[in-house]
């Protein structure tokens, strides 16, 4: 059994739901699901027992996912001893979003400073997923924006910014000081596919289902406003191009940057890479 389908079967059976454990994976249900009916054809067994409201937990599957959540705790030990002893220690960032960051840059200066002998990987990935592979076993810890499902990860926020909504700069709106979503309603906004995370979805449409185009890149975005003139949200403070400008909206929560990392993970290089990340971003 390899390590990546346990970590499949476990987040079924957490969510008890395949759509669930797709979307918390950043995976597709045909290979989730197709993933867990090799597992259960090499056990020589049901794990689940399926209806159309969802699955519940088959005797075999309740003692598999004992074994395997302590298997997978037990695996990440080993692989922060193993890594340390040789020397050679690892982690893996998922990065979400603006790399200009000033509060990034500075992380990424202070971890090469406090760490020289870690090599530091990094994963840059599109909107389409918050935690940056973080589910899927991709990355170690993941450098983001909230809201998302925070479910089996843990999350500390590092600075929470002010938001507006990205305009034309020859648009009738931008010449405004400020604005509320309500005066947006009847725009045509970007949105995100079907499958991501729905609170992260939520967020960034103003908390109500819009139309429009579909994106899955900041630049997707911005192209998207530049040639249709469709409308989105964006923190404060990020350059744009001189053809677009950001209003500030009066009715939005903050976008907050955050670290996220797996619930219960005890590799000391996540720990430390947290504590730096929280010490950049507080200047």
């Amino acid at each position: 059994m390899e390590l990546r389908t346990l970590r499949y079967f476990v987040a079924v059976a957490e969510e008890l739901h395949f759509g669930r454990a797709a979307t918390r994976l950043h995976m597709s249900q045909p290979p989730l699901s197709r993933a867990i009916k090799q597992l259960e054809a090499d056990i020589g067994a049901l794990l689940f027992a399926r209806s159309p409201t969802g699955v519940t937990l088959t005797p075999v599957g309740t003692v598999l996912l004992d074994e395997a959540t302590a298997l997978l705790d037990h695996a990440d030990r080993v692989r922060a001893r193993v890594s340390a002893a040789a020397g050679a220690a690892t982690i893996s960032v998922g990065i979400l979003g603006d790399g200009t960051d000033p509060g990034a840059s500075r992380l990424a200066a202070a971890y090469r400073r406090d760490h020289p002998g870690i090599d530091i990987r990094i994963r840059d990935t599109d909107l389409t997923d918050p935690t940056c592979g973080l589910r899927a076993g991709l990355v170690d810890v993941a450098l983001t924006r909230a809201p998302f499902d925070e479910s089996a990860l843990t999350v500390r926020t590092l600075r929470a910014d002010p938001v507006g909504v990205v305009l034309r700069a020859d648009d009738p709106l931008a010449r405004r000081g400020q604005l509320r979503l309500a005066e947006l309603d009847d725009r045509r906004w970007f949105r995100f596919p079907q499958d991501t995370d729905p609170l992260w979805q939520s967020y960034w449409n103003g908390g109500r289902p819009r139309e429009g185009q579909v994106v899955r890149a900041v630049q997707e975005c911005l192209q998207a406003v530049l040639w249709n003139g469709t409308v989105g949200l964006a923190p404060l403070g990020h350059d744009l191009p001189s053809e677009l400008t950001v209003v500030p909206l009066t009715d939005m929560a903050p976008s907050r940057v955050v670290a996220a990392w797996n619930e219960g993970d005890t590799n000391p290089l996540v720990r430390s890479f947290v504590e730096t990340a929280t010490a950049a971003y507080r200047h």
